[in-house]
């Protein structure tokens, strides 16, 4: 009888899962936008996810609307960041390299780590700044400005990073009260709104079932990622875990070879390998940093005195 899983290694499978499951996601949408327009796709793929989404958490926690009146706002601009950045990545995948797409998104871990610091004044040592600074060389070694392989679609996956970034401090204001899933029902409404009011603008077209299937693929796949991303948080050493997210490049890799026939150019494969580097650097850095953090406070609480002996 084989060993039971250790919690770390859990919340690895878990964050592996969810990379292959949003990587997933990005190649049924780039597959199926070769025929279908993509606001047409957002908002099948919207309304699809947001039907599953609310029933499942309905059967299984419930769905609660009822959020703190300070968290609305953050609320309302977590989403508005949520559809922005989701319309430049897709814009940008459908045009570009998978691979590509995928290496840029990669600089998230280091461009929150610098908001962090900018705007809630976390502690970030010249280690993480070095590392960060490194880590946006490689993002310009994939974007390769002032090249033949440049143009607007990388301008725009970059966009998208700093959306996301933005989107990822707001979140951190958010009260415990805030219901995480209530959030993901809204945000999936919203991306479905403003899909279906920007696909009025472009003819629709026809679906066959190969267009409805991955579709409705790419609608589980995304659901599946965001619940896989959940239990990572519930299982293990997040900060032990956290790297399994560069998997997404490896899949990315991978599925944009065999079904597009994509693959990097050495320069891009380097700003590749760089990103990543200094992306789990950055990573374990902060681990190290909260866990010396947290030794200094446990010493820094008075031990009571024993009582004399008599």
């Amino acid at each position: 009888m084989s060993a039971p899983l250790s919690p770390n290694l859990k919340g690895a499978l878990f964050m592996t899962l969810s990379m292959a499951s949003f990587t997933l996601n990005d190649v049924c949408v780039k597959l199926v936008a070769e025929t279908v327009p993509l606001f047409q796709i957002v908002f099948l793929r919207g309304l699809a996810t947001t039907i599953m989404l609310a029933l499942t958490v309905q059967v299984t926690t419930g769905l609660r609307f009822t959020m703190p009146r300070r968290d609305r706002p953050l609320v309302a601009w977590r989403t508005v960041a949520e559809v922005a950045s989701m319309v430049a990545f897709l814009l940008a995948l459908t045009n570009m390299a998978i691979a590509n797409a995928t290496a840029i998104l990669a600089a998230l871990p280091l461009s929150v780590t610098l908001g962090a610091a900018l705007f809630f004044r976390a502690p970030v040592g010249w280690r993480r700044l070095t590392a960060i600074c490194i880590g946006f060389v490689g993002v310009l070694l994939i974007v390769q400005p002032g090249t033949e392989g440049f143009n607007r679609w990388s301008l725009l996956a970059l966009l998208a990073v700093l959306i996301i970034t933005g989107r990822d401090l707001v979140t951190r204001a958010f009260s415990p009260e805030v219901p995480s899933m209530t959030v993901a029902v809204l945000t999936a409404a919203a991306v479905c709104t403003f899909g279906g009011i920007a696909s009025v603008f472009t003819p629709w077209e026809a679906l066959g079932f190969y267009e409805a299937a991955l579709i409705l693929a790419a609608s589980v796949l995304i659901i599946g990622g965001y619940v896989f991303s959940i239990m990572v948080m519930r299982v293990g050493d997040v900060s032990v875990v956290s790297p399994f997210r560069y998997t997404s490049l490896v899949f990315a890799l991978i599925l944009g070879l065999i079904v597009f026939g994509e693959f990097p150019n050495t320069l891009a494969l380097v700003g590749a390998a760089i990103v990543v580097a200094t992306g789990v650097f950055t990573l374990l850095r902060e681990r190290l940093v909260a866990r010396a953090a947290a030794r200094a406070a446990a010493r820094a609480i008075p031990h009571p005195q024993a009582p004399p002996h008599g």
